[in-house]
């Protein structure tokens, strides 16, 4: 059994290429000098979010993927709280006039590559089991509601 090296930090640079070698279009932005990581999957944009700085500039020993939609009207009451407690892995929450999914990786005391695409794959999943789940949502659950839209913000994420 050949020992390989585990990933103890992440850089933009290091992740852009994990996206990109997956099959995905990274575009990177800078705001405030705040670097992150804009990406979609099917027709649905995210971000890539570092966290805590490591020892060297530039590397990270945490990012959290995120997607913000626009919220159009009322959220129907649990929408956020009925996810939380019936899936793992990612929260959802309210900020402002978004509803946003995110998903934390962690690679502090080293993970390997597998596992980094391990997460990636995870989250992809989960992004098109939000999606579905708005739509069942709004279909079932929330039919005698007031009707609400939630609509992808391609522009929320930068």
């Amino acid at each position: 059994m050949t020992a390989t090296a585990l990933i103890e930090t992440v850089s933009a640079d290091a992740l852009t290429t994990l996206l990109q070698d997956a099959g995905c279009r990274v575009n990177r932005s800078e705001q405030n000098a705040v670097v992150q990581l804009l990406s979609a999957s099917q027709g649905v944009g995210y971000a890539v979010r570092f966290g805590n700085q490591a020892a060297q500039e530039g590397e990270f020993v945490d990012f959290t993927f995120s997607c913000a939609l626009r919220i159009q009207g009322e959220l129907p009451a649990g929408l956020s709280e009925l996810w939380n407690i019936s899936r793992r892995f990612a929260r959802l929450s309210v900020q402002g006039e978004f509803l946003v999914m995110e998903m934390d990786v962690l690679v502090a005391g080293g993970v390997s590559q597998q596992h980094l695409l391990g997460n990636l794959v995870l989250w992809d999943r989960l992004l098109q089991e939000f999606i579905a789940y708005l739509r069942d949502y709004s279909r079932n659950v929330a039919a005698p509601q007031a009707s609400t839209t939630v609509a992808p913000d391609l522009e929320s994420a930068s």
